[in-house]
């Protein structure tokens, strides 16, 4: 089953605590932004994205599936 994940704006500090999680889903670049690399990610990034998501210092990242 895969996902959609968003990222709050308002909330996100860009710290990078997820990219460390799902690196392959998120990143944050040189401009200190952080981008979502696959909104819909595969079912095999699934439990990466969810403890990503559960290790948010701001609870910035929304998961639905």
């Amino acid at each position: 089953m895969s996902v959609e994940v968003r990222i709050d704006r308002d909330l996100c500090e860009s710290n990078a605590v997820c990219q460390q999680f799902a690196p392959e889903v998120f990143e944050v670049r040189d401009d200190d932004l952080l981008y979502v690399l696959q909104p819909n990610p595969p079912a095999e990034s699934r439990e990466a994205v969810l403890l990503a998501a559960e290790r948010c210092p701001r609870q910035a990242i929304t998961v639905t599936e």
